[in-house]
């Protein structure tokens, strides 16, 4: 019990300040490194919880793929920090103005809240053995029958999150050879060769 306590505060503490660092680091790689520790943390946190296939999900998915893949895009963007800052003043006006509206917004939304009726006797059903359904099965469960609507949209909004960062790393440089393959299968001999007719004796000139 002492070492589960000890691992839920280590956790803790780090995750918490690994999150800090991801908001007020200067450099955009050193935030998305710092988000990779971030989501490690969260992962230890599961495992205490017992939620392992949650945990997995996250090593697996968000550090091996989503956080690695902000770390290309990062720095193939080569974003000059400097700039950036420069027009900081210029749009922070705009940028309280929403944030002001996003406030009263979740004020509105838990201002109101309230609890469903049927969610007393939702907490009060007997559970079942977990002998029968392991952590698995019970969030399949769930994920594809009461959530597989909001499960296609957050698809779909990780394939536009792709297009969009495809779009962001597409350059066009001038002077750059490449490799047109239309053109290349559209190629006829006559078009690359020429037959040349040389008298006997003579080179060519």
């Amino acid at each position: 019990m002492i070492i589960a306590s000890l691992a839920f505060y280590l956790f803790s503490i780090i995750g918490v300040i690994a999150a800090l660092n991801v908001i007020f680091q200067r450099n955009p790689v050193h935030c998305v490194l710092w988000l990779i520790l971030t989501f490690f943390n969260a992962a230890g946190l599961f495992v205490l919880l017992g939620a392992e296939f949650v945990a997995m999900i996250l090593v697996v998915v968000y550090v091996g793929a989503v956080a690695v893949l902000f770390l290309f895009v990062v720095m193939m963007l080569d974003i000059n920090v400097t700039i950036m800052r420069e027009g900081f003043m210029k749009y922070l006006p705009m940028g309280a103005l929403i944030g002001i509206i996003l406030l009263v917004e979740l004020a509105f939304v838990f201002g109101g809240w309230t609890m469903s009726p049927a969610a007393e006797g939702l907490r009060l059903a007997p559970a079942p053995d977990m002998a029968d359904v392991n952590n698995t099965q019970a969030l399949g469960n769930i994920l594809y029958t009461n959530y597989v609507y909001l499960f296609q949209a957050s698809g779909l909004v990780l394939l536009v999150a792709m297009v969009g960062a495809i779009v962001l790393t597409l350059r066009r440089r001038p002077g750059v050879r490449k490799q047109k393959i239309s053109e290349q299968v559209a190629r006829r001999a006559e078009d690359t060769l020429s037959v040349v007719q040389v008298e006997v004796g003579k080179g060519l000139q």
